[in-house]
């Protein structure tokens, strides 16, 4: 393990970094907390969790529900007693910090501020464990570095779960629960204080991985950055489509904008933060259409991109961990829009004896009616679905 860096650590009242204008639904940054005994080496040692939007609060449910002593502390105080008054802990109290035995801090707010605010509380904190879950590793683990902070008690990890629902309203215990939690180690960490983060990541219900903050980042960017600024992109020239044709919208054009709707400001700060690891995928995706433009009259051409494509959605990991080369097949039911419609159906493919791997909706806004496409495993499986489903009198789409 290397040495520290000898500089002195950065001055926890230092920096913009609690300025409301940092506070937004998903997190929210706290001034860091007067120094408190720490007391990590003990079962059921308390965490500060600073910012109690969706994560942060979630995170404190989970704690909660695990029997663990929780405080939170929020730039904007009435978002950390939002996510108090739902379970997720106690509302830090400034004026008394001996309350509490800190040996954890978790730091969950806006990504420009998690350098910030993780060196303000590695200072304030001088025995606790610190630990941030931003959706980007090595410019955070860079930062701290340039301000001096005592890196071997920092921890950078990134839990894989989120919610269309934003702010301490949106939390849930279970937010984690079977999802992959990456934590980072680094060369300057002590790896005590790793383990104190995986026992977090499981206490919360996840499966944890480890692997470096380069090797992280240039994972997310390849499967979450990339893939929300393509959406973004293919939304965004909808803006220059009449209604007239955006009525014709199917399935298709939902399914690859639904995550154009996320915040911009928290993209903004997240794409800048990996902007070298995003670069790489974008040029990628720029020499891909280039080719295409160039061949765009070619049926072989095209007919290679889409076969491409649909060889790289069998390598994404299906319920039961598979991988490349699955044989998903659809069967799409008719979904008559009466209540019960849905349970119907599901429990009609429960009687044909088939396992379902995933399924989607679509709604046709002038029939009425909705699309069931169900996800089954094989073609043979497939067919016997769809023949059961038919004979029991549902209608098949093509």
């Amino acid at each position: 393990m290397s040495g520290l860096p000898s500089s002195p650590a950065a001055d926890p009242a230092a920096g913009p970094w609690s300025d409301a204008a940092l506070a937004e639904p998903q997190a929210g940054a706290a001034e860091p907390a007067p120094a408190a005994p720490a007391d990590s080496g003990k079962p059921g040692f308390a965490t500060l969790i600073v910012g109690s939007g969706l994560v942060g609060a979630s995170i404190g449910l989970a704690l909660r529900a695990a029997g663990r002593t929780v405080y939170l502390d929020d730039v904007a105080p009435e978002m950390a007693a939002a996510a108090a008054s739902l379970g997720a802990g106690e509302q830090w109290d400034r004026r008394r910090p001996s309350a509490a035995a800190v040996g954890l801090v978790i730091v969950a707010v806006p990504p420009r501020a998690i350098a910030e605010v993780a060196a303000a509380q590695l200072a304030a904190f001088p025995e606790a464990t610190v630990a941030d879950v931003g959706s980007v590793k090595a410019a955070i683990l860079a930062d701290l570095l340039r301000r001096g902070a005592p890196v071997s008690r920092y921890v950078g990890s990134h839990p894989m779960a989120g919610s269309h629902r934003s702010g301490p309203v949106g939390a849930r215990a279970d937010l984690f629960r079977d999802r992959t939690w990456v934590i980072t180690p680094h060369d300057w960490e002590d790896y005590v204080r790793t383990a104190a983060v995986e026992e977090l990541a499981v206490l919360c219900g996840s499966r944890v991985e480890l692997m470096s903050a380069a090797e992280h980042d240039v994972a997310v960017a390849q499967v979450s950055h990339l893939p929300q600024l393509m959406s973004s992109l293919v939304a965004g020239r909808l803006n220059a489509v009449p209604y007239r044709n955006l009525a014709l919208a199917g399935q298709g054009v939902r399914d690859v904008t639904r995550i154009a709707a996320s915040d911009p400001d928290l993209w903004g700060q997240i794409i800048a933060l990996n902007r070298e690891a995003v670069r790489v995928e974008l040029e990628q995706i720029q020499a891909d259409l280039a080719d295409l433009l160039a061949h765009l009259d070619s049926t072989p051409a095209v007919r290679r991109l889409v076969a491409r494509g649909r060889d790289g959605v069998t390598g994404l990991p299906g319920k039961h961990g598979r991988g490349r080369g699955q044989t998903w097949e659809r069967v799409v039911v008719e979904l008559p829009d009466r209540p019960g419609a849905l349970g119907d159906i599901f429990a009609e493919v429960g009687r044909c004896g088939i396992n379902v791997e995933d399924f989607a909706i679509e709604h046709d806004p002038v029939r009425l009616v909705g699309e069931l496409t169900i996800m089954v495993d094989g073609p043979e499986r497939a067919a016997r679905l769809a023949a059961h489903m038919a004979k029991a009198g549902w209608a098949l789409r093509a």
